[in-house]
C-alpha cells in the first residue's frame, strides 16, 4: 500500500479534463459544479428532481454568497449545463457522485438513492471515464457499487477506468472553511486512480491521497464520528455544569485556552443536517454484521439521539417552577434550521421537539425568518409566525439563531430557555 501524501496542484490543465457530469445536484453537486465550471471546465449537473434544477435555475437555492455570486456568472453560459437525463453521463470524461445518504427511522442507512445512481454510472460507463464516489458510506462501497460492477463488465481498473473514493467536505453556510480551502482526501483503487480522480479534486482544493478508497471512506466516517462523540461529551459537561451553576461556555472558553491536547466543542438542542446525525450509524451497522463492538460511538449516537427530548424536559421544568405545565401553554421555538445562516431543516432538532411539545398539549408555534414552511416527522405542516413580538408567550426557546436578524424582542418574554448557550443574556431577557 502506498504511503499517504499531499498532492498540492493538479496534474493537467483544466482543458485536458473534457467534460465533468455531476450526479447529484444538491448541497454537495452545486458547489462542486459551480467550483470546476469556474476553473474553466464543462460541467452537466445532473438531477432527476425537477423542482430542484428549477430552483438552481431560478438561484432560489441555499448558496453562500460566493457560491451565489458563482452561480449568477454560470447559468446561461457555455460550459455549464443542467439536465434530468442520466444517458449524458455517458458523454462525460469524469462522473462525479454526489446523491445524498440518509438513515431512516430506525437510524438504517437509506442506500437507495446510491444505489440507483451507482446502477446509472456503470450502465453508462466507458472506456477512458474517471468515476468519483463523494458520498460518505460503509467501508467498501465504492469496490461493492462501482469496482466489482465494472468488473463484471469486463472493465480493467486502472487501466481502462479509473475509480476513487474522495468523500465531500462541504460545511452548509461556512464561509471560513470554504471548499477550495479544504484539503479533500483521494483513494483510488489503483495508483494510476488515485492519480486521474487527484487531477479533477485538485481543481476545487488540495488532497491528500491514501492507498485505497476503503481508508478514504473510513477518514470520512471517523471525521464525523469524531465530532458525533465530543458534542454527546459537550452537551453532557453542559448538563453537569447546570448542578453547579455554572455557565458551561465559560468553562469551554477557559478550557480552549490550553493550546494543545483539546478542542472546543459546544452544547446545543441536538444535532442536524446531513452527516453527525446520519454517517456514525454508517459505521456502526456494518459492525453488527462483525459482531464488533463499539461502545463508545453507540454511547454518544444514544445520547445524541435523546438530546431533543431532554430539551423537552428542560422547558417542562422551567414552567413547572412558574406553576404551569405544557397543556395550554403558548410556546414559542425560535429557529428550525438545523445550523445558524441555512434553510436546511433535515434531522434538525427542532421538529422532534415541537412534535413532541405538541404531543404534550402545548400551543406551538415556531419562528425563523429563513424557514417560512416547515413539515413535521408527524407529517403536520405549520408556518412561521410572522410577528413573534405582537404576542404573548408562556416560554421561548431559543433553538437556532440566525444571523443579521433582530432577536430584541425575547427580552420581554416571562420565561426563555436558551438551548444554544450563546444567546447574548442581555437580549434573552429572563433566560433559563
Amino acid at each position: 500500500m502506498p504511503h499517504s501524501r499531499t498532492i498540492e496542484k493538479a496534474l493537467p490543465v483544466p482543458s485536458e479534463l473534457g467534460s465533468v457530469a455531476i450526479v447529484g445536484m444538491g448541497y454537495v453537486g452545486l458547489p462542486t459544479a459551480l467550483g470546476l465550471h469556474a476553473a474553466g471546465v464543462h460541467v452537466v449537473g445532473i438531477d432527476r428532481d425537477a423542482d430542484r434544477l428549477r430552483a438552481i435555475e431560478e438561484r432560489s437555492v441555499d448558496l453562500i454568497d460566493s457560491d451565489h455570486r458563482r452561480l449568477a456568472r454560470s447559468l446561461g453560459q457555455d460550459g455549464f449545463e443542467l439536465t434530468a437525463d442520466a444517458a449524458r453521463m455517458a458523454d462525460a470524461d469524469v462522473v462525479i457522485v454526489c446523491v445524498p445518504t440518509p438513515v431512516d427511522r430506525h437510524l438504517l442507512p437509506d442506500l437507495r438513492a446510491l444505489q440507483g445512481a451507482c446502477d446509472e454510472v456503470v450502465r453508462q460507463a466507458r472506456a477512458g471515464q474517471t468515476l468519483i464516489l463523494t458520498s460518505t458510506s460503509f467501508v467498501g462501497t465504492t469496490t461493492r457499487m462501482l469496482v466489482e460492477p465494472l468488473m463484471d463488465r469486463g472493465f480493467t481498473l486502472g487501466g481502462d477506468i479509473f475509480v476513487a473514493s474522495s468523500p465531500e467536505r462541504i460545511d452548509p453556510g461556512n464561509t471560513t472553511h470554504t471548499q477550495r480551502d479544504t484539503p479533500r482526501v483521494v483513494g483510488g483503487v489503483t495508483p494510476e486512480c488515485a492519480a486521474m480522480a487527484a487531477r479533477v479534486i485538485d481543481l476545487l482544493s488540495a488532497t491528500h491521497q491514501v492507498g485505497s478508497p476503503e481508508v478514504a471512506e473510513m477518514t470520512k466516517l471517523y471525521e464525523n464520528t469524531f465530532r458525533a462523540v465530543n458534542i454527546a461529551l459537550a452537551n453532557e459537561f453542559a448538563d453537569i455544569c447546570a448542578g453547579f451553576a455554572m455557565d458551561p461556555m465559560e468553562v469551554i472558553a477557559a478550557a480552549a485556552t490550553k493550546p494543545y491536547g483539546f478542542m472546543a466543542f459546544h452544547p446545543g438542542p441536538g444535532v442536524g443536517g446531513h452527516c453527525i446525525p446520519c454517517d456514525p450509524h454508517y459505521l456502526l451497522w456494518q459492525l453488527r454484521e462483525t459482531r464488533t463492538a463499539a461502545p463508545l460511538v453507540s454511547e454518544a449516537m444514544t445520547a445524541i439521539a435523546e438530546r431533543p427530548r431532554g430539551v423537552v424536559d428542560r422547558m417542562l421544568s422551567v414552567l413547572s417552577d412558574s406553576g404551569k405545565g405544557f397543556a395550554g401553554s403558548s410556546v414559542l421555538v425560535v429557529g428550525v434550521s438545523y445550523k445558524p445562516g441555512v434553510l436546511d431543516v433535515r434531522s434538525s432538532s427542532a421538529l422532534e421537539i415541537i412534535d413532541e411539545l405538541a404531543r404534550r398539549g402545548a400551543k406551538v408555534e415556531y419562528y425563523d425568518p429563513l424557514v417560512t414552511r416547515l413539515t413535521l416527522p408527524s407529517g403536520v405542516s405549520m408556518d412561521s409566525t410572522m410577528e413573534p413580538a405582537e404576542q404573548d408567550w408562556d416560554l421561548v426557546l431559543i433553538h437556532t439563531v440566525q444571523p443579521d436578524h433582530d432577536y430584541s424582542w425575547i427580552a420581554d418574554a416571562p420565561l426563555v430557555l436558551d438551548a444554544t448557550y450563546r444567546f447574548a443574556p442581555t437580549a434573552a431577557g429572563h433566560s433559563a
